[in-house]
């Protein structure tokens, strides 16, 4: 089977710059939530050209797709993205903030590497498939809108993932390793209120002010937050303040909240909470107020199976050769950091057992040269991501590669400046090469599939999945 494998990388080498080429196109047309028209155009087309069947406007959803090969069981799902951030446009390779476009959008968080490295394995696979004749599906799914707009949750809402068996995926981070844990679930609501508007001077009595609504929402809010669960987080933007003039009353205002916390039923339960909040707001102000529903995302299933299939092919897949190039760039993006986060560290100190044999690195601009043990620790991230919902309806598994230099905070601008370095590009394809190892593996290993289904029917309990997106509902922007 080593021998398989090393073919298949090879076959993934051999396309390297058709890869590198994908990747970089995206880089240079950051496009954000559900407006990723010219990256989804592009993947498409580099299936097709790979001898992909593309199936496109998945979930009606206009930048959702899939390129799919094979027959039969065991059906393996690849999740791929290639949405941008707003704000974070930024010139490639430069060490001190520079953007492209001011205000602009940018990759900061190398979803450009991880939708390309996902169409790069799921290639080699078909390559497996084709020369073998073995029976299998491999299906790559350009999921839009991870970032704010839960794209696979409105997917996997509308069955898109329902014909899986099992599902892989990467993310570009800091370091190799296999994420054991799980991230918390989401919730997004937008709240207008709605006065009315009058000279705040001459008639302050004939005013009601949408404006004093949103500011009384917020210190509910503030107070709320002393009352929920250790891990529960609220986070609000005050998108529209109503107006410059302050001798005005506001008339209309909107702020938009986002409620996390590590299960599902634990936001809904702090929602409802909130809600009333925007409610009392509305009362005590003599305004009206609209709630909007934007998105929500569920908190990852971890599978200890699929994860350990991972972790080999991890071990086992060739790590790239850097270059005193490759170190010289991590260096420089490594000292534009101003606070090291350290997150090595606080991996070591879950690790336990064997830390030593990863102390020397600690402090390193770099930390692609070695893969991390499995950890054995399930707790939940600081983050959140829309792989949580797929995660409940199929068996899913990611980890991430080493595209960054160590500590590089993500959703910023020294992490979009990486986007096109010569270490990314390398471990683009490493990535690659461990969904391929992993997604060959259970092909032949459906036992471990059945595993693996036995364990998420074990962790999400008798009630199964939930969507928490009301049905319905279109994701914001799309036409309802």
């Amino acid at each position: 089977m080593e021998k398989i494998k090393e073919k298949l990388y090879g076959a993934i080498d051999a396309q390297a710059d058709l890869f590198f080429q994908l990747s970089d196109n995206i880089w240079d047309h950051p496009e954000t939530c559900y407006t990723e028209f010219v990256s989804a155009g592009l993947q498409k087309e580099a299936l097709k050209k790979l001898g992909f069947e593309v199936r496109e406007n998945l979930a009606d959803i206009p930048t959702a797709f899939s390129g799919r090969y094979g027959h039969g069981h065991p059906v393996i799902g690849i999740l791929g993205e290639f949405d941008a951030l707003s704000g974070l446009s930024q010139e490639a390779g430069k060490a001190e903030k520079s953007p492209v476009v001011i205000g602009g959008n940018g990759h900061g968080c190398g979803h450009h590497l991880l939708g390309t490295a996902g169409i790069a394995a799921a290639y080699a696979v078909k390559e497996y498939l084709q020369e073998t004749g073995q029976e299998g599906t491999i299906i790559y799914f350009g999921c839009p809108a991870e970032e704010g707009g839960a794209g696979k949750g409105f997917m996997a809402r509308d069955g898109v993932f329902d014909e899986l068996d099992c599902a892989l995926t990467w993310h570009p981070g800091d370091t190799n390793c296999v994420s054991a844990g799980s991230t918390l679930a989401n919730i997004v609501t937008r709240y207008r209120f709605h006065g009315m508007a009058s000279h705040a001077a001459a008639a302050p009595e004939f005013g009601r002010s949408a404006l004093d609504a949103v500011t009384l929402m917020n210190v509910g809010a503030q107070f709320l937050r002393e009352h929920v669960i250790q891990d529960a987080r609220i986070h609000y933007a005050v998108t529209d303040s109503g107006g410059v003039s302050p001798n005005v009353v506001q008339a209309d205002t909107e702020v938009l909240y986002m409620t996390r916390a590590p299960r599902i039923f634990q936001v809904q339960e702090i929602q409802e909470r909130v809600d009333d909040i925007a409610r009392g707001a509305a009362l005590m102000t003599g305004t009206k107020m609209e709630k909007i529903f934007v998105k929500a995302t569920s908190d990852i299933v971890p599978n200890t199976v699929l994860n350990k299939v991972l972790q080999t092919n991890m071990e086992n897949a060739p790590l790239p050769e850097f270059s005193d190039e490759d170190i010289a760039e991590a260096k420089a993006i490594y000292d534009a950091i101003p606070m090291k986060g350290g997150k090595l560290e606080k991996y070591l100190d879950k690790l336990g057992a064997g830390r030593e044999a990863y102390e020397q690195y600690i402090g390193e601009p770099y930390y692609g040269s070695f893969v991390l043990p499995l950890l054995q620790d399930e707790s939940h991230s600081a983050g959140s991501s829309d792989v949580g919902d797929v995660s409940w309806v199929t068996p899913t598994a990611q980890f991430t590669a080493a595209t960054e230099a160590a500590d590089t905070p993500g959703h910023s601008w020294q992490l979009t400046a990486q986007g096109k370095t010569g270490y990314a590009h390398k471990m683009e394809l490493f990535a690659a090469k461990v969904l391929t190892g992993a997604a060959v593996d259970l092909l032949n290993d459906p036992e471990k599939i059945t595993e693996a289904k036995k364990e998420l029917d074990r962790r999400r309990g008798k009630d199964g999945y939930i969507c928490p997106i009301p049905k319905g509902v279109r994701p914001a922007g799309l036409k309802q």
